[in-house]
């Protein structure tokens, strides 16, 4: 029965690392397919350490075989592990050039998890039904940003209306604006999670789930936005 039960679980630990492997072979063939350069970057990231592993062992020599072939195992790793980044980096980007410039763009980054804890949402807040232009909101410790979806000559007076909106009901909370489109100063797709990150925190958690869950409620129930509101006199939802 034990025999049996090991046997078991490595054939699961098997399929699992074999899943893996194909899904890693997956997404390498798809990043080629769509950045020819990232297998060169790879190849490149993985030989370096590679090579100053074994410079370090030729200037430097450890005086026995053991230390030679752990500094020589430790380039090795070191090169797998700067690989893997690379393909990670270089596939993300490949995932965003097959649906730049699509409307809904920006909503399928803001799905995904962001980082310093930014919160964002695929619907759009405003939407042009003719032209398809859209605004997306983030919010987080750098405050509101509003993500505009289109030709920026185009988006000013809804962004402008957006922005109105958002400082009557938080005053006292930032407001940012970036245009995601076809103008040459616009900020590519794949940049969007950078520049959230570069944003400078001027809000607490607590501040920024009371800012989230106000603008939030609002936007649900479609009510006109008050006047005066302070988000920081907001208490906060606590979690069931």
């Amino acid at each position: 029965m034990a025999r049996s039960k090991d046997e078991k679980s490595s054939k699961k630990k098997k399929k699992k690392s074999d899943g893996r492997f194909k899904q890693m072979w997956q997404v390498f063939k798809m990043t080629r397919r769509y950045d020819p350069n990232a297998q060169w970057f790879m190849a490149l990231g993985f030989i370096l350490p590679v090579l100053a592993a074994l410079v370090f062992v030729l200037v430097f020599p450890p005086g026995n075989g053991f230390a030679i072939g752990m500094w020589i195992v430790a380039g090795v790793m070191g090169g797998l592990l700067i690989a893997l980044i690379i393909l990670g980096r270089r596939a993300e980007r490949a995932a965003y050039s097959q649906i730049e410039g699509q409307p809904g763009a920006v909503g399928a980054i803001l799905r995904s998890p962001l980082r310093k804890g930014w919160r964002g949402s695929e619907m759009p807040v405003s939407v042009n039904p003719k032209t398809q232009d859209a605004i997306y909101r983030a919010v987080g410790r750098g405050g509101v940003v509003l993500i505009s979806e289109g030709p920026k000559g185009r988006m000013n007076r809804m962004v402008e209306d957006e922005r109105r909106k958002v400082q009557r009901v938080l005053p006292n909370v930032p407001v940012t604006t970036m245009n995601v489109g076809p103008d040459d100063n616009a900020v590519p797709l794949h940049k969007i999670v950078g520049k959230l990150a570069k944003i400078k925190p001027v809000l607490t958690k607590a501040e920024v789930l009371a800012v989230s869950n106000r603008l939030t409620s609002l936007s649900d129930k479609g009510l006109p936005i008050p006047k005066g509101v302070d988000p920081f006199k907001v208490k906060a939802q606590r979690p069931r």
